[in-house]
């Protein structure tokens, strides 16, 4: 079965084509990047699946779903940790874990089991009960994560996690996502070559808002004609820039 199924989808402004008329599925709990540089179409991908932007044209559908004619039931599916770290800076790790199972109108048991959880599962017991605003931009990631995490979607969406990290926190996040392959599908956006090559099932790789190639590592390397990610990367690039 897939999680997600998208044909032809298109998103423009005004002047602007985001994404032009791109094509994929994705597998029950596979990890899937889309990988490129900033304004690929990335995010607004990511903004069209989740039911956060209608497309221009196209269609997509999440676990079945349709994502324009059934939103509601997709955002029942589905969790998004943005870009942006969405946390309540005022609030600890453990009120901001328990004030989303609250949103979610969980029973006060399963408030509290779900919040234990997450803290077990991003390592987080030693700072439960410190402000949002004193903790360093790795662990504010990690606590976004588990608070998307908090609701038990089937797919979770990943905006560029990792963005503006440093090494150490960015390898400890990546541990993090890593424990949750195999349970629920992923979509991960980035523009780090390394976090694509060592999360991801199948990658697809974005250029101009098209998908210049898509597949496993193994696959972009033939297609590519090039050993690496990086390298396979610029080549496939290169190569629809030319078109």
């Amino acid at each position: 079965m897939y999680s997600v199924e998208v044909k032809n989808l298109t998103k423009k402004y005004k002047n602007k084509t985001a994404v032009d008329s791109i094509s994929f599925t994705v597998k029950s709990r596979e990890l899937f990047a889309l990988l490129g540089v900033n304004g690929a179409g990335k995010t607004t991908t990511i903004r069209m699946l989740s039911c956060l932007s209608a497309p221009t044209d196209g269609f997509a559908a999440v676990n079945g779903h349709n994502c324009i004619k059934n939103s509601d039931d997709v955002k029942k599916e589905i969790s998004i940790s943005p870009q942006e770290t969405s946390v309540a800076e005022n609030l600890t790790v453990r009120e901001n874990l328990r004030f989303i199972a609250e949103v979610y109108g969980f029973s006060k048991e399963k408030i509290k089991l779900r919040t234990d959880k997450m803290i077990n599962l991003f390592n987080m017991h030693d700072i439960a009960d410190s402000r949002a605003k004193t903790l360093s931009g790795g662990w504010k990631r990690k606590l976004s994560i588990a608070m998307a995490l908090i609701s038990e979607p089937k797919v979770l969406f990943l905006d560029e996690p990792t963005l503006g990290l440093d090494v150490l926190a960015r390898r400890e996040l990546w541990t993090a996502i890593e424990s949750l392959k195999g349970k629920i599908t992923i979509i991960l956006t980035t523009h780090y070559m390394e976090e694509a090559e060592k999360l991801s099932d199948t990658i697809a790789v974005m250029v101009g808002g098209k998908i210049a190639a898509m597949g496993t590592l193994a696959e972009l390397e033939k297609i590519s004609g090039q050993t690496g990610l990086e390298n396979a990367f610029v080549a496939i690039a290169e190569r629809s820039a030319d078109k």
